[in-house]
């Protein structure tokens, strides 16, 4: 950095004036501590540009002044991406403030809007048109349509309509050295060579910063039916997602494995819910299925649960008569998640398998870790639809907090080996960032590292830009002052 931290305060105050700056000597901490309140960074200053020209506007000033910044969005993030740097005092570029709702056009079924906006808002716009934004999160009132670009959110409904790559038509990015690329088209079919914003797209903001977001919309759901399903084993509800598959067709939006255990976790964070069958289950099956027109979506779940019956696979089930009750069955997978935060420090993982090969990989990770800590408690459960699985890791409640670590590392490093067997993926939605950085680049091939590598130097040879998510931080000599007090 040539510019004092001081002087280069000064100098975004003037781009961006009052309220476009957020110095040291104000309350910094929601911008320092990520979702789960276990990382904490160090921001040099927080800029919060209200346009894209102010967005280029900061990041010419940061790539001329050898500045290193970060773009955040949300900061629900849980791999680290969006946290500034602990070491080296990085420039946070908040969005927050960069949140307009631009254009919706229901007959082309787009909707444009600035990256900042909450994606609950752009759902709730969409509905407001008779369409629908199918993108489905836990984080959905406070995350980010640019954090969700960024990282290439999945969530509740991929099975039907996919990642955010398919539900992301055009986009405007400012590049590192403060140009704008915009390219925001609202073409459905655009086959005019390569597709530059597919580069941006789960980059986690090391290529640019996503300014704007053309987005897909689809029609509005008229009909909707929510089942939570209890089934003995992983096996069964992979069969029973095989037939859901066959006789709900693209109808079926949602099927989510959830073990007894997360039932007990949901419990303890929200008292009031209650247990929606009698007789506990080893697992579930929280399952949706919407339609738009004459569908008769009651006879294709009766003929679903009756099938599941006969094959085994279901040994009971509740069908939601109403959209609050539906609410409540969604109500514990949400709980869930709280429940865990509850027990302290453990292990989140985000990892992705065949299919296919789910039941026999939940069984074999399950042992092992069984084997090597006796006292940790799985908690897997996830989008089993998509192949998606959160194996969480409780550990002992007796250990201090360094033995904790050390022993979830371990379990980490051999469950992500597992994973490699099976040939999967050791982040499906969550990102790479900073925490699965190690596990990722020791499954790179060497020329797939080289190809990242270089266009990494392509984009960004200062290596300013979220610099240390997703590959290392190249080292340079330490000339960076530190911020004043």
């Amino acid at each position: 950095m040539n510019i004092s931290p001081s002087e280069a305060i000064d100098a975004l105050n003037a781009l961006l004036g009052e309220g476009g700056v957020v110095a040291p000597s104000q309350d910094l901490s929601r911008y320092a501590v990520d979702w789960a309140g276990d990382r904490h960074g160090l921001p040099l200053a927080v800029a919060r540009p209200r346009t894209t020209e102010e967005v280029a506007d900061v990041v010419d000033f940061c790539h001329r002044h050898r500045v290193p910044m970060v773009a955040q969005g949300g900061h629900t993030g849980l791999v680290g991406g969006a946290l500034p740097d602990a070491e080296r005092p990085e420039l946070v570029i908040s969005l927050e403030r960069l949140n307009r709702v631009r254009e919706i056009d229901p007959l082309n079924f787009t909707l444009s809007v600035d990256s900042g906006c909450v994606l609950q808002t752009v759902k709730d716009v969409a509905a407001e048109h008779d369409c629908d934004f199918p993108l489905s999160l836990g984080a959905q009132g406070s995350c980010q349509i640019g954090g969700n670009v960024a990282t290439n959110a999945g969530g509740l409904n991929v099975l039907r309509y996919g990642m955010m790559r398919q539900l992301v038509l055009g986009l405007e990015v400012v590049l590192p050295d403060g140009r704008v690329w915009h390219g925001m088209h609202a073409l459905h079919k655009d086959n005019r060579g390569y597709d530059l914003k597919q580069l941006f797209i789960g980059a986690e903001g090391t290529l640019g910063i996503v300014t704007g977001v053309m987005l897909k919309l689809f029609p509005r759901p008229q009909d909707t039916r929510t089942a939570l399903v209890a089934v003995p084993d992983v096996s069964a509800a992979l069969g029973l997602y095989a037939q859901a598959r066959r006789s709900c067709c693209d109808l079926l939006s949602a099927f989510e494995l959830i073990p007894r255990a997360c039932l007990e976790l949901a419990f303890e964070a929200a008292p009031d819910l209650p247990d929606p069958l009698e007789t506990p289950s080893p697992f579930y099956v929280l399952l949706e299925i919407t339609a738009s027109g004459p569908v008769d979506l009651d006879a294709m779940i009766e003929h679903l649960f009756d099938s599941g019956m006969q094959a085994g696979q279901v040994l009971d089930g509740v069908l939601a008569g109403s959209d609050a009750q539906a609410a409540r069955l969604w109500r514990i997978r949400e709980a869930m998640v709280e429940g865990q935060q509850r027990h302290g420090e453990h292990l989140r993982t985000d990892i992705a398998l065949p299919i296919s090969t789910l039941g026999d990989f939940y069984d074999d990770a399950s042992r092992a870790m069984a084997t090597h800590s006796p006292q940790t408690t799985v908690i897997a459960y996830g989008h089993l639809g998509d192949g998606n699985l959160h194996f969480n890791l409780l550990p002992p409640a007796g250990l201090d907090l360094a033995a904790k670590r050390a022993l979830l590392h371990a379990l980490e490093t051999e469950l992500f080996a597992i994973v490699e067997r099976y040939r999967g993926s050791i982040s499906a939605e969550h990102g790479i960032g900073r925490t699965k950085q190690a596990a990722f680049l020791d499954g790179l091939s060497e020329l797939e590292r080289e190809l990242i590598g270089d266009l990494k130097q392509l984009f960004d040879p200062d290596d300013l830009m979220a610099a240390g998510r997703i590959l290392p931080r190249v080292a340079r000599p330490a000339t960076s002052p530190q911020p004043q007090e």
